[in-house]
């Protein structure tokens, strides 16, 4: 059998695709093989930035493949690595991941792209959450999406379903950039290469940072930082690319990082 999963190295970048005709729909077994190549990605020192994107340019993904549920998979079942997807709880996920949306980007898909750093998207993209007209609820989306954007538009989508395209998706904060869709793969091949040339060990700091700051008090999570609590701060402060970082500076050149 064919893989769902397509992926791509180049240049310290990792692209990840969702290929599942007709919908890209996430059935158990391709949680478990996504799950299986974010861990590697997450664990390879040559990868720096990765990319998630699904195939063809209709559909991102639709979340949990509801024919193979009617089959007998189980909403609760063995999502692998990562939980659903490979991304929403890999623990330890310190380089950047980039949403492309291509397309229909709704239920779980629109989770598996609130789980990335940044999100670029098709101008013909749509978002939505539409669990509630299933009488399911959006778990991972009820958590994130109201921390992401406005309280009460969060609330609408989560309440009511409704479906929005990619000018108010952004105008709402919830993605970064939007490009015709015949250029989509470039511009996120173009953003994963900058990131890719920047220092890995400062961007695993911020992210680790961002990631345990979230429920603390600003002072709490600083005097972490003050005390050496957050391991990524300190491994930085103490590599080769601090010192890299420092004499690049006063060379008047551009810095070579290599993540130790």
């Amino acid at each position: 059998m064919e893989s769902p999963i397509k992926t791509e190295k180049r240049d310290h970048i990792l692209a990840v695709t969702l290929d599942r005709p007709k919908a890209n729909a996430i059935d158990l077994m391709t949680s478990r093989i996504m799950g299986d190549v974010f861990t590697d990605f997450r664990d390879d020192p040559d990868l720096r930035v990765a990319i998630v994107t699904g195939a063809g340019d209709k559909f991102f993904c639709p979340g949990w493949d509801l024919k193979a549920a009617a089959g007998g998979d189980a909403v609760d079942g063995d999502y692998g690595k990562g939980g659903f997807g490979g991304l929403q709880e890999l623990r330890g996920l310190n380089k950047p991941v980039i949403a492309a949306v291509n397309g229909i980007c709704c239920g779980g898909g629109l989770e598996l792209a609130l789980s990335a750093d940044i999100i670029l998207a098709a101008d013909h993209a749509t978002f939505a959450l539409p669990e509630i007209r299933s009488g399911t609820v959006a778990d991972a989306a009820s958590i994130k999406l109201p921390k992401r954007i406005p309280y009460h538009i969060a609330m609408e989508m989560l309440f009511t379903g409704r479906w929005i395209e990619a000018e108010e998706a952004a105008r709402w904060g919830l993605i970064n950039h939007i490009y015709p869709g015949q250029d989509l793969m470039a511009e996120a091949w173009k953003l994963a290469g900058l990131l890719a040339s920047g220092p890995p060990l400062v961007y695993a700091a911020i992210k680790e940072i961002v990631r345990e700051a979230e429920d603390m008090k600003f002072q709490d999570a600083l005097n972490r930082i003050t005390r050496s609590q957050f391991q990524t701060v300190e491994t930085l402060y103490r590599s080769e690319d601090q010192k890299e970082g420092a004499r690049a500076f006063a060379e008047k050149r551009d810095p070579v990082w290599k993540g130790r």
